[in-house]
Order: C-alpha cells, then sequence, then structure tokens
C-alpha cells in the first residue's frame, strides 16, 4: 500500500463565469489564518466567450511561471473554474503536479443555464456537449489525485444541481442556499479546508521551504 503524507502544498484558486479572484475575498484569508499559502489569477476573459481549454492555458501559464517545477499544488476550482481546472488537469499536464484538486458548485455534466450565453465555453458547460464527453471518458485518470466535488442541491446556476457529481474521488454535499454563498458560507468553506488536508501518497519530489519558494518567484519576475 503506497504511504500517505499530510503535505501541504501552496493552493492556487480558479474563479467561475463573469468573477475575478475578488470572489474569493473570504476564502482566502480563512485559508491563509489556517497556514496555507494562496494565490489566485484572472481569466481573461471571463464572459464564457472564450474555450475553457484557452483558459486551462492560462491556469497552466500561471503555474508554470509562479512555482518551481518541482513543486507540487492543490487546486481548488469553484464553478466554471472548476471545469477550467479539469482540463488544466486532465490535458494540459497538471496531473504531474497537482496533488489536491477541489471542485466547488461545477457543472461536471453540464448546466442549463449554459444556453442563456452563446459564447464559446457556455456551450462547452451544456449537458452532453462533446467537450464534457471528452473529460468525462477519462475522469478516472482523476483518482490518481485526491479530488473532492462540493455542491449544494439548492443551486439554480448549475442544473440540475447534481451535475456536480462524479464517479471519482470524494463527495461533499452541504445545504447552502445559493451558488454565490458556496464561497462564504462557514459550511462549504470547512469542506474546503478538510479536502486540502486529505492525504496524499508519498512522492520522490524535493520539498522547498516556502522562503526559497518566494526567493525562486521574486527571481523569475526581476524582482
Amino acid at each position: 500500500m503506497d504511504k500517505l503524507t499530510y503535505r501541504r502544498n501552496p493552493v492556487v484558486l480558479v474563479h467561475g463565469i463573469f468573477d475575478t479572484g475578488r470572489v474569493f475575498d473570504k476564502i482566502i484569508p480563512y485559508l491563509t489564518q489556517k497556514g496555507w499559502s494562496v494565490y489566485d489569477l484572472d481569466l481573461i476573459p471571463n464572459t464564457g466567450h472564450a474555450s475553457l481549454g484557452t483558459l486551462a492555458q492560462q491556469v497552466a501559464d500561471f503555474v508554470d511561471t509562479t512555482f518551481v517545477p518541482q513543486q507540487p499544488i492543490d487546486l481548488v476550482g469553484f464553478s466554471m473554474g472548476g471545469i477550467v481546472s479539469r482540463y488544466y488537469v486532465q490535458r494540459l499536464g497538471g496531473i504531474q503536479r497537482v496533488q489536491r484538486f477541489v471542485t466547488i458548485s461545477s457543472p461536471h455534466n453540464g448546466t442549463w443555464v449554459a444556453y442563456c450565453n452563446p459564447g464559446l465555453g457556455c456551450l462547452q458547460m451544456r449537458p452532453d456537449s462533446a467537450f464534457l464527453r471528452d473529460l468525462n471518458q477519462d475522469i478516472n485518470m482523476l483518482s490518481q489525485i485526491n479530488f473532492t466535488s462540493i455542491w449544494t442541491p439548492y443551486d439554480l446556476m448549475i442544473l440540475p444541481a447534481n451535475s456536480s457529481q462524479v464517479p471519482v474521488g470524494r463527495e461533499v454535499i452541504v445545504p447552502v442556499m445559493t451558488h454565490a454563498w458556496m464561497l462564504t458560507d462557514v459550511r462549504s468553506l470547512s469542506a474546503v479546508t478538510e479536502a486540502l488536508t486529505q492525504p496524499v501518497p508519498a512522492i520522490a519530489t524535493q520539498q522547498f521551504p516556502s522562503s526559497w519558494l518566494h526567493t525562486q518567484i521574486a527571481s523569475k519576475s526581476g524582482k
């Protein structure tokens, strides 16, 4: 049996449609106070008009320029950001460095609300889209990492709400009343914290102290 470890990694947050990284203004200090180093980025455009694959490349570029190659990370995606993050993990090599992957109210099987927007990204989030069929055909690869899907049955942005259910990993259902509150309600924040403390398989990757990592980031940016 593989040895498990409770290694704590930097956490990257990926927002949803019409949002920016500011949507995480509650969860960032919440996790920071508990000892995590937390990072977020702004996907451009955030309107659902760009391909989710294009947005996923922005996640890949952010990870590659922010962290040294040897640094494993944990990834949290909210709503559309969960699907963008899945594409990064499953198609852009993220599986090689992401150890814990958490989605919050993400339409893994599509949402009928996506029919309200004609953009390519929304087309890809419609139920039974070719994009989602492609990701779901090998969703079992997520079993290689510690994956958690957190969702609420009262979500009116993810229709049906159980679209957030997937056949791999952990499932956490929290009775939060709205989509947006999933990022502010203490029950969902607690679920994220629990997901980020799940053990991961021990790997032969050298771990660097945070001070060394920040020095490398500053060096890369020319500061």
